[in-house]
């Protein structure tokens, strides 16, 4: 075994051990709105996936590059997905009136419904399940 291998098997032994003590101190009632928020931020890992990709010289290293990337898009994607959840259910919902019209500040000019109506396309802002209707 290299120097090499082992002082990066040795720093990874210590992150690990050390990830461990912080999360195993978050209170239960944090650690979901943590989790959401650091995997959303976690661009950074599929950054070094890609690094692993150009540095690369075998099968082996392009199929390690491969699976962290894939991973790594899921945590990012995950993360905001469970983070927009989270924010949805803190929202107030404004009393809807009959007859009122929406705030002018999503619509646009001229009939057209501006960002409201693109965000309502591609289901910005609503639960997966309300998406189908």
């Amino acid at each position: 075994m290299s120097t090499a291998l082992l002082t990066d098997l040795t720093i990874f032994i210590l992150a690990l051990l050390v990830g461990i003590e912080v999360i195993g101190k978050v209170p239960a009632t944090l650690h979901t709105p943590l989790m959401s928020a650091t995997n959303a931020i976690h661009g950074i890992v599929l950054v070094g996936a890609m690094l692993i990709g150009l540095t690369a010289h075998n099968v082996v290293g392009y199929i390690l590059a491969f699976v962290a990337a894939v991973f790594a898009g899921a945590n990012v994607v995950g993360g905001y997905v469970v983070t927009g959840r989270m924010l949805k259910m803190f929202r107030k919902k404004a009393p809807q009136v009959q007859g009122q019209p929406e705030p002018e500040s999503l619509n646009g000019h001229n009939g057209h419904k501006g960002l409201k109506g693109l965000a309502g396309r591609i289901g910005i802002g609503r639960a997966p399940s309300e998406r189908a209707r």
